[in-house]
């Protein structure tokens, strides 16, 4: 098996992406919405409950750019039992719809060699057709083990974890079927639900969808920190060091900065999942990072 690197800067053909009222509400329940309190989110979870128009979750932008796009870039042959997600970030500039039409395109940005596998980045643009500006932008990062030694080594990306105790902690839930209904938004990697195709990847039973837990995150961080509003949402992005199993009991630890909110995600026992985690708040009516 072998990397094409020659298909770097490769970009994939405009595709039109189209959703609507039931897939987003679908998405909002498989990263949780609902689940502590059935009255609690709403205008996320239904489309007819008075005093609550439905709303989208932002992070329901790396469904519509990721597997909800079109034709992938063939970037050569691996065995996809050995791919884990490795990093991803989300921009929204605008309130996604619960209904709607994007153009998305996709770049692959880069393949390069760390060590003991291939990194593999790609970069996705969303527009709604006609609009000159982007509705959402990504950028998201596989890692494929036995694929290294080839020689072409990464940008390196500073993070430093800040030197204190967390200005703030939540608790995150993982329920034993998130995989199940998470998967329903398009995911249907076999890795995050047949116990078989785990083992052969080298997990004793299946993990979590990274972009389930990334959806979790980005849920709470937004009602934490900007009340729940999607508007407020401009960016989020992490770095997945470790698998999340359903049924995990997991815990936010988070910083504020001048530009916004730095976190990771931990274990009960205190293992980091997601590190190098950074949430950005939109600048509206001259509302920032902080109130």
């Amino acid at each position: 098996m072998s990397l094409n690197l020659d298909a770097v800067g490769t970009s994939t053909t405009p595709d039109l992406v189209t959703w609507d009222s039931s897939e987003a509400l679908l998405y909002a329940l498989g990263v949780g919405a609902g689940q502590a309190d059935a009255s609690a989110e709403l205008a996320y979870t239904t489309e007819n409950s008075e005093g609550h128009p439905q709303r989208v979750l932002p992070t329901f932008g790396v469904i519509l750019a990721g597997f909800r796009a079109g034709d992938e870039i063939d970037y050569g042959s691996y065995d996809p039992a050995m791919l884990v997600h490795a990093e991803q970030r989300l921009e929204v500039f605008g309130e996604i719809p619960p209904s709607g039409r994007i153009s998305v395109s996709r770049t692959l940005e880069g393949i390069y060699d760390k060590g003991s596998g291939a990194l593999v980045v790609t970069s996705t643009t969303g527009r709604v057709p006609g609009a000159s500006e982007p509705l959402i932008r990504t950028r998201s990062s596989s890692f494929i083990r036995g694929e290294g030694g080839f020689g072409v080594l990464g940008p390196h990306q500073e993070w430093v974890r800040p030197d204190r105790e967390p200005d703030e902690r939540l608790p995150v839930q993982v329920r034993h079927d998130q995989a199940l209904l998470y998967r329903l938004s398009g995911d249907r990697n076999p890795l995050h639900t047949d116990p078989v195709f785990a083992a052969r990847a080298g997990f004793p039973r299946p993990i979590l969808h990274g972009l389930c837990t990334y959806g979790i995150v980005g849920r709470l961080l937004l009602d934490k920190f900007a009340g729940s509003e999607p508007a407020r949402f401009r960016s989020l992005e992490c770095r997945f060091t470790a698998p999340v199993y359903p049924g995990d009991n997991l815990s936010l630890d988070i910083w504020a900065k001048s530009d916004g909110y730095q976190f990771v995600a931990r274990r009960s026992a205190g293992k980091i999942v997601l590190d190098r985690g950074l949430f950005v708040l939109a600048d509206i009516d001259g509302k920032g990072k902080s109130e």
